[in-house]
């Protein structure tokens, strides 16, 4: 991974046009070709991004990123503070907690359970940002890519949008489309799906163990 601290502007040309002002930032070159830029702030989510494929140019005063979409992010480079690359070697990946990685195991042996006629095609099938936990076959023959988590929140909803633009490079898996899947989903959540063109659904962990809440009860 490289990482460049510098006195920058930021703009990007593509489906829309954005800018940050003169700050100093952090830009990160993932080895995958991800570039983002954050600020010392913000918590994880960087300012701006370009997604790999793409291609970088270094220019004196400028790096210039352009990807197939004919989208463009221009760091203008005031005053470069660091430059450093570090090997991180290979991740193992996230672990998920027991009750969110046996949730992923019971929808792989059923995934009707998420949608009627829905078959497994994979489990954890990769992508170069990661694995996505299901990839299922609809029964009108679409690819269905599912994100499980144990508590749905808004970041699980980009974390699937971010798979589904490295899947829809793969035109072996044709027509394809998104489901968030987990016990409870928030509102916030629910809205930012469906504005993504996400589908969402509930499931009962308890219901699925083939557990009634009466069965709890001890008399």
């Amino acid at each position: 991974m490289r990482l460049v601290v510098a006195r920058c502007t930021v703009n990007y040309v593509g489906r829309l046009e954005a800018s940050l002002p003169e700050a100093t930032r952090l830009i990160m070159v993932k080895n995958d070709g991800c570039i983002a830029i954050h600020a010392d702030g913000g918590a994880y989510k960087p300012l701006n991004w370009m997604n790999a494929p793409n291609e970088l140019r270094e220019f004196p005063d400028r790096w210039e990123i352009t990807n197939p979409k004919n989208e463009t992010l221009t760091i203008n480079m005031l005053e470069v503070f660091s430059d450093a690359i570090h090997e991180l070697g290979e991740d193992p990946g996230l672990s998920k907690d027991g009750v969110e990685a046996h949730l992923q195991e019971l929808l792989a042996a059923d995934p009707s359970v998420i949608e009627d006629g829905l078959t497994l095609i994979s489990r954890e099938y990769p992508t170069a940002i990661g694995p996505v936990d299901l990839l299922c076959r609809a029964s009108d023959g679409t690819t269905v890519a599912i994100e499980v988590k144990r508590r749905g929140e808004i970041d699980g909803v980009e974390q699937l949008g971010r798979y589904l633009e490295y899947l829809r490079a793969d035109t072996s898996l044709g027509l394809l489309r998104g489901v968030f899947v987990a016990q409870s989903i928030k509102p916030q959540a629910r809205t930012l799906a469906e504005t993504r063109g996400l589908s969402w659904k509930e499931v009962d962990y308890d219901e699925l163990r083939g557990r009634r809440k009466d069965d709890l009860r001890l008399f």
